[in-house]
């Protein structure tokens, strides 16, 4: 079985094991390149057994959950009404962007599952957005003028699981941007749900320094002009 995809040879090695493991179990695995297979691996720090696992559990998901293969628009009317999602430009690292406006969220009285499926719309779209050769995604989460009415745990920690457990290794990093102080409680209760490779991949940034940090890591022609860039904000439903 032929396993070329750049990686090195202990990870191509199990990439061949673990696609031999889980085909067995199912089939339909057998569509999953080797970039997706690399990606639970390492999402488990190589280890076949969970990693399959984990690979297996997402395949269940992915049909009982999308199981026309995408979300709809006319599925997640409510949450893409709100504007509070944004996709556009690329960073330095040829990752595609996106701006989350945090008090633009409110929870709504059954309203967790439309949430839920805007999350997979919108990681979808991201990683359709994504370049050959690219398999993560930067975010920069705007928390201006948040406040306890946007407050929403189920929702957060319901987002936080869909992309660590089935979309691991897509996030390349999120910017917390104009953090109030308030927030930081419900940062408490959410912050024992990150896994640790997510949490590396977090930065609160400072006011002062908003600019100078995000132009670190994406050029000025990308960066939203909100942000002293030169790129105007796409609403998701027209990226």
């Amino acid at each position: 079985m032929e396993c070329s995809n750049g990686s090195n040879e202990e990870e191509q090695s199990k990439i061949c094991l673990m696609r031999a493991y889980v085909q067995r179990q199912d089939p339909s695995s057998k569509n999953a390149d080797d970039f997706m297979i690399r990606r639970f691996l390492r999402a488990r720090d190589l280890d076949i057994e969970k990693a399959s696992a984990m690979f297996l559990k997402y395949l269940q998901w992915r049909r009982t959950f999308v199981p026309n293969g995408l979300v709809s628009v006319s599925e997640v009317p409510n949450d893409l009404a709100d504007d509070k999602v944004f996709i556009q430009g690329l960073d330095k690292e040829g990752r595609p962007i996106t701006v989350v406006f945090a008090n633009k969220h409110f929870p709504r009285k059954g309203g967790l599952d439309e949430l839920k499926r805007f999350v997979v719309f919108t990681l979808d779209k991201l990683c359709s957005r994504m370049p050959a050769g690219q398999e993560k995604f930067t975010a920069i989460g705007d928390l201006k003028g948040w406040g306890y009415a946007n407050t929403d745990i189920r929702g957060y920690l319901g987002g936080l699981s869909i992309l660590q457990d089935y979309y691991p290794e897509r996030l390349g990093k999120l910017f917390l941007i104009h953090v109030p102080y308030i927030f930081m409680a419900v940062w408490k209760v959410v912050y024992p749900f990150i896994d640790n490779n997510t949490k590396k991949k977090i930065v609160f940034v400072e006011n002062k320094k908003l600019k100078s940090t995000l132009l670190e890591g994406i050029d000025e022609s990308q960066l939203p002009k909100i942000y002293g860039g030169q790129l105007p904000l796409v609403p998701i439903a027209d990226s």
